[in-house]
């Protein structure tokens, strides 16, 4: 078991095989952000990226609860922030949606309960997201007189503005059927199996090339970005490219070879 540096941290962490497990550790407030618990979680996945050890990151929630959203008292707080503050506070919650989205290893989330605000923000971001079945989850800023304004881009790669309209407009409440059928979820599992459910999407990916992943997240998120003329050649230089690589040749290798790559352990 990894614990962060500080004795205050507001995250737990455990390193096991090459799984990272990140646990919010707000229970008390059903894992509410708070900006510390903004700049934890950013600098986390903003690091993952450099340590060979990971492999593949679950992220979860202490207790009952994914995550609630804002934390009340910071919100509170928030209200007698001047423009450029509140404009800085946004910038900080997305900058940890985008290292989340942005990190190059696959990200499993482990929805231990109900995700509301700032939390569907964190489920959006998770490559694989295993929900246990009793979850809910809401965009419920309007009812507060505000606006899901830096989660939104994350949330509308995630199920499209076709669903985002009806959310984010009502504010509603919505089961894990829901979220299956808009795709904001992978997967519904009871309370007693989830674990196993997550272990079985960790297995696979221990499987894939490490590199070959983050390669495969980066495809992902030119094929929003670019014009399908764009991608033509682009696509097909990435291609090349992994053909090339030591990955590639290796993977091919042991196939014929019949075989383990090197990645999964010979």
């Amino acid at each position: 078991m990894i614990k962060g540096d500080s004795a205050q941290t507001l995250l737990g962490t455990a390193l096991d095989g090459g799984v990272l497990t990140v646990t919010l550790d707000r229970p008390q407030v059903h894992n509410a952000l708070n900006p510390q618990l903004i700049a934890e979680l950013t600098r986390l996945f903003r690091e993952v990226d450099a340590r060979e050890e990971v492999r593949v990151v679950v992220l979860t929630g202490a207790g009952s609860t994914f995550c609630a959203g804002g934390d009340l008292a910071s919100m509170r707080a928030a209200a007698d922030f001047d423009f450029q503050e509140n404009v800085a506070g946004g910038q900080a919650i997305f900058d940890l949606m985008a290292a989340v989205d942005r990190c190059s290893k696959p990200v499993v989330g482990r929805i231990n309960g109900s995700a509301f605000g700032g939390g569907t923000g964190l489920v959006s971001c998770c490559d694989l997201a295993i929900a246990v079945e009793h979850a809910t989850f809401a965009f419920s800023e309007v009812r507060l007189g505000l606006i899901p304004a830096v989660i939104s881009p994350f949330v509308l790669r995630k199920i499209g503005p076709g669903y985002a309209r009806e959310l984010f407009l009502t504010g509603e409440k919505f089961d894990t059927l829901k979220a299956l059928h808009i795709g904001l979820i992978h997967q519904v599992s009871s309370v007693e199996t989830l674990d196993d459910a997550v272990n079985h999407k960790v297995a696979l990916l221990l499987q894939g090339a490490p590199e070959a992943q983050a390669a495969a997240k980066e495809i992902t998120r030119m094929g929003e970005q670019q014009s399908i003329d764009e991608q033509r050649l682009a696509m097909a230089e990435i291609l090349a490219r992994r053909r090339a690589s030591r990955e590639g040749r290796e993977g091919m290798s042991a196939f014929l070879e019949k075989r383990k790559p090197d990645w999964q352990g010979g």
